[in-house]
């Protein structure tokens, strides 16, 4: 049980399936990765400059000074859990009652994800990669608790292009 959580008193249920996630995908690029995103932003801070576009330029240079930070950190392990009243990610724990449904996305080797969304039109989508796990009984259980989404049949177009471009 997450430390942040158990000061609350919160009733988690009893834990059924549980695993530890990375924080965020953590990619291997080779020089051409780099080469190619440096050729494109160059190119992008050409344009800003020639228009007259500061605030472009100043985007692109910060977009670029978070995906160097990013790939000078190790991502961070979190725990995630299911339990019969709802989900534990990190130190949050989120009730059935904030989540709408649920779809899962699974095309082995490159994409094997869990999603939620919530009834907070606010809240973006939740991602959990399922690691090694069979889908099908965690399928199982969400299904006593959540309703699936079927209409989901590929993954978000921003985490394929994410991942296509190894910027996640």
């Amino acid at each position: 049980m997450p430390k942040d959580l158990a000061k609350e008193e919160v009733n988690f249920g009893r834990i059924i399936y549980q695993w530890t996630i990375k924080e965020f995908e953590k990619y291997n690029r080779d020089r051409r990765w780099y080469i190619f995103i440096g050729v494109i932003g160059a190119a992008l801070l050409a344009l800003a400059v020639f228009t007259a576009n500061y605030l472009f330029a100043l985007l692109i240079v910060l977009f670029v000074i978070i995906l160097f930070m990013g790939d000078m950190t190790e991502p961070l392990d979190i725990p995630f859990a299911i339990t019969n009243t709802g989900i534990i990610i990190g130190s949050r724990y989120y009730r059935y009652s904030e989540l709408s449904n649920f779809w899962l996305i699974y095309n082995p080797p490159d994409v094997k994800t869990l999603y939620f969304s919530f009834t907070n039109v606010f809240r973006h989508r939740l991602q959990v990669p399922l690691m090694d796990f069979d889908p099908r009984p965690i399928r199982d259980l969400l299904l006593t608790y959540l309703p699936e989404d079927l209409e989901q049949e590929e993954e978000p177009f921003s985490d394929k292009l994410a991942r296509t471009f190894k910027i996640h």
